[in-house]
């Protein structure tokens, strides 16, 4: 019996998949229970400061900004959207970088976790989820805010939820990827290397039109480009059939980021 268990945990599905990803979601509620809370809000504050510093300070400055597709709204309207999904974007990947990279190398709980039914599939999954659930919470407090200040301009903008749960899938799903081949503190600060410019230049604060067409190419393979562009959409009303290459950048964006993450599970701790 023993041999038969041991050969159905190395192959086909059962190796990868038991079908129970929500485990993994409870043990991280758990565990948020002893964790700063002062660390969580800080990634929703951060935005808000943002939106209030330069939206409402700078944009009684600036007056209205012309969008991609030609459309005028207010400064504010123009980068609250971009804000919304910097702020799903930082909720998604410190959960699922910095938590992964200390249960991965330090706490040694993935281990601990495939030592049991559990597969590489629903670690991937559970710890996504709860990165999701981070990004969700967020994403609507932020979205409250720009109810209040008026700067949901259509009704569309109730669709930006959904929205911020893709881009957040995305984030997480290729962040815990990208980590699980970290083994130092100093490889992470690639990450912010990385997320500091993107977040700067994803024409976030201004139109992508003001760069030259050089650098627009290399703005627009930025996953962030595809996420701000996808909310401002939503929340301004101005729908395009461009919004559906920005769905599907990131729907690729999760599959690969979960292939690479189940793989290198398994081959860390089950091969």
């Amino acid at each position: 019996m023993t041999a038969v268990a041991s050969v159905s945990r190395r192959g086909g599905v059962r190796a990868l998949w038991a079908g129970n990803p929500g485990a993994v979601v409870q043990r991280g509620f758990l565990a948020a229970r002893s964790s700063s809370w002062v660390v969580v809000l800080s990634g929703f504050f951060e935005p808000v400061f943002y939106l209030a510093s330069m939206g409402l300070g700078l944009g009684a400055l600036i007056g209205d900004v012309q969008t991609a597709q030609g459309v005028d709204v207010s400064y504010a309207a123009f980068i609250a959207p971009a804000l919304l999904a910097v702020s799903a974007m930082n909720g998604a990947v410190y959960d699922s970088t910095w938590n992964v990279f200390f249960k991965l190398n330090y706490g040694k709980l993935y281990e601990g976790m495939l030592a049991t039914s559990l597969g590489p599939l629903d670690v991937a999954l559970g710890e996504i989820l709860y990165a999701l659930l981070r990004g969700l919470l967020y994403a609507t407090g932020f979205m409250v805010i720009m109810q209040i200040l008026g700067l949901n301009l259509a009704a569309t903008a109730i669709l930006a939820l959904p929205a911020v749960l893709l881009i957040a899938f995305g984030f997480a799903s290729l962040g815990m990827a990208i980590t699980s081949y970290m083994k130092t503190f100093q490889q992470m600060d690639w990450i912010n290397f990385v997320m500091l410019p993107m977040f700067l230049f994803s024409a976030t604060f201004y139109p992508i039109s003001v760069y030259p067409q050089w650098v627009q190419s290399i703005v627009m393979a930025l996953p962030l480009w595809h996420g701000v562009e996808l909310i401002r959409g939503l929340t301004t009303g101005i729908l395009h059939i461009g919004m559906l290459w920005h769905v599907r950048y990131y729907v690729v964006m999760i599959a690969v980021g979960l292939v690479f993450t189940t793989k290198r599970l398994r081959a860390l701790f089950l091969d």
